[in-house]
């Protein structure tokens, strides 16, 4: 038996019908188009609207796709895993609600809850999991209702973010030079000041004052978040290079994580 690698056999998305561009959300807080591309690159976001719909609801729509894309048989998934910051509940898990309206009989099921870097942390994992021959297909999903946790009359945020779902297959490989080369990560756990929701944990429960004081949505410093994006994606990208021989030159595409262009390209001009 030769070496175990992962590779991802297939992908698939899922975003909601409800479209709110730059033009309406302008009627709902002191912003405008030109400030909002100007500053983030983005026109329009994709908004989960129905009532009674969750995190859930958008990542099993695009497991359920990416399952019909890759033929894969329901029995023969082992994982699936779920990265999200706005969970449906606090527990149980996502995945696990995700799992069981699959009908996913002989996979096990789990949550992710590292922001930003959420889907990249998963899909590390699954290919570790792969890697060490216990596993051999598991799904990965990146899944977030950000709306939920959006503070609608704060202009500095609320043109960031949407809802949406992205999955991807992850399986097991014994073909050589291809699949998971290398992977980085690492955390700064000084952030916390510069970007969190206040209150639901527990540290700070739900109540009356929490509710009535807009606690429960997305706060961020943008300066101090702008700042440590551009130096933490330049320098993890160079990192990468360097343990792998590489130069910039070998590489065809960077995908990022990121809701500003601005930020992607000042990344780009140090890189």
């Amino acid at each position: 038996m030769g070496n175990i690698n992962a590779i991802i056999t297939g992908v698939a998305g899922y975003v909601p019908d409800y479209v709110l561009n730059n033009e309406e959300l302008s009627r709902m807080v002191d912003t405008n188009d030109e400030w909002i591309v100007t500053r983030t690159g983005i026109k329009e976001r994709r908004l989960l609207t129905e009532e009674g719909l969750g995190t859930s609801y958008m990542a099993r729509k695009a497991a359920k796709l990416l399952m019909k894309k890759t033929g894969a048989d329901p029995d023969s998934i082992d994982a699936l895993l779920v990265a999200t910051t706005t969970p449906d509940y606090i527990h149980p898990s996502t995945a696990s609600i995700v799992l069981g309206k699959l009908g996913l009989k002989n996979a096990f099921a789990f949550d992710f809850a590292a922001a930003c870097c959420g889907f990249m942390y998963a899909l590390d994992v699954a290919c570790n999991m792969i890697q060490s021959g216990r596993h051999k297909r598991i799904i990965v999903i990146g899944a977030d209702k950000m709306s939920a946790i959006t503070d609608y009359q704060d202009r500095a945020t609320c043109p960031l973010f949407g809802d949406g779902a992205g999955a991807v297959m992850v399986e097991a490989t014994e073909e050589e030079n291809i699949g998971l080369i290398d992977s980085f990560h690492r955390t700064d756990g000084k952030g916390l000041p510069f970007l969190h929701v206040k209150a639901g944990g527990s540290v700070c429960p739900s109540s009356h004052y929490s509710v009535d004081h807009r606690m429960h949505y997305t706060y961020q410093e943008g300066r101090f978040v702008f700042r440590y994006a551009v130096t933490a994606m330049g320098d993890d990208c160079e990192e990468l290079l360097k343990r792998n021989n590489l130069t910039i030159d070998d590489i065809d595409h960077i995908i990022p994580h990121q809701a500003n262009l601005r930020i992607i390209e000042a990344v780009a001009k140090r890189i």
